[in-house]
């Protein structure tokens, strides 16, 4: 393990896969999704597809659920060659609604952590993702108390924790990321200076993988739960 820089003052969470379970909810909804689509092509190639349109409207609908059903919705037409029905559509947009009403279910040693930090520094979420899905899943999490700031970020690269950063009015050094993604919640943090920790989630979209030569390259901390997070502060 390497030692967390003395200089920290803040320290930022994400909030999906290291606050409470998210990806899930993604993993059941794409299986529901192929059930829908069984007639035009097989899973994985559904999965596929679903995921190539997911990248491609990343610039214009961002990150979130809303996002992703728009894409299903595409993808549905792509590969029906524009003879899906009505009710099957319906059935995707149901499928995005029970996304948004699914419970906020903390993952272990969250509240335990936070209260053992709570007044030793400052605590922000720095999370990705629709904003108003965010704040009704931190809402509903009764985890607000907790933090000082919290940040909903278009993206998560170096640049926009740098503005993170400016806002906060803090040195990087003085920053430490806790996450779940070596991609957004770890590698970005280390270009600018900052400290990071990385707490793995079992399952994890495929655009947030990063390969063993980029893992190789990195000096960042892996923890198995977050609580261990104390024994590094």
């Amino acid at each position: 393990m390497n030692k967390i820089s003395k200089n920290i003052k803040v320290i930022a969470f994400d909030a999906d896969d290291t606050l409470w379970i998210n990806e899930t909810y993604f993993r059941d909804a794409e299986h529901q999704f192929a059930k829908l689509l069984v007639k035009y092509e097989t899973e994985n190639k559904i999965n596929q597809e679903l995921f190539k349109a997911e990248i491609k409207n990343l610039e214009i609908y961002g990150y979130g659920i809303k996002g992703f059903v728009l894409s299903m919705v595409q993808c549905a037409l792509d590969l029906s060659n524009y003879q899906i029905d009505q009710k099957t559509i319906e059935a995707i947009l149901n499928i995005g609604k029970k996304m948004l009403q699914e419970p906020i279910i903390l993952l272990d040693g969250v509240e335990e952590v936070l209260q053992s930090l709570q007044g030793k520094y400052k605590l922000i979420v720095a999370t990705k993702g629709d904003l108003l899905d965010q704040e009704r899943k931190l809402e509903k999490s009764n985890l607000l108390s907790y933090f000082h700031h919290i940040e909903v970020m278009s993206n998560k690269k170096g640049k926009d924790y740098l503005k993170l950063i400016k806002h906060l009015d803090i040195h990087p050094s003085e920053l430490l990321m806790i996450g779940n993604s070596l991609k957004s919640d770890v590698l970005p943090l280390l270009e600018i200076g900052a400290s990071a920790i990385h707490v793995p989630f079992h399952t994890t979209w495929v655009h947030e993988e990063v390969s063993d030569e980029e893992k190789s390259k990195l000096n960042y901390n892996t923890i198995n739960k977050l609580k261990d997070v104390l024994d590094l502060l």
